[in-house]
């Protein structure tokens, strides 16, 4: 059974400069918020290959480079636009001045 998705402020629009992004904790979740050219985006924080801080990458276009070994991820998606593994993608919407972000529901992993 999955939990329901929540909604949480991440932030005001002044706080990532356009082509930027910051990792912000929501819910006990690290999340890498960017302010692209077309939009607002959220993936989770780390690069599922080395534990990147994808927050850190290169902002080009609608995707982020990790700045640990290049591999590239759809700020959308989080699908991977190189190999590995992608990482989940979280919905941003801005209210006003502010920033807010529905959480994916989390993986479970066995124990």
């Amino acid at each position: 059974m999955s939990a329901a998705a929540t909604t949480h402020y991440a932030c005001s629009v002044d706080d990532i400069p356009r082509g930027e992004g910051r990792t912000i904790t929501l819910d006990g979740r690290r999340i890498a918020l960017f302010r692209a050219a077309g939009g607002w985006y959220a993936l989770d924080a780390a690069c599922p290959h080395r534990g990147g801080p994808l927050a850190d990458g290169i902002v080009c276009d609608r995707a982020v480079i990790c700045p640990l070994h290049d591999r590239r991820f759809d700020l959308a998606t989080g699908a991977p636009l190189t190999t590995g593994d992608g990482v989940a993608a979280h919905a941003g919407e801005v209210r006003g001045q502010r920033i807010f972000v529905t959480l994916a529901a989390a993986e479970r992993r066995a124990a």
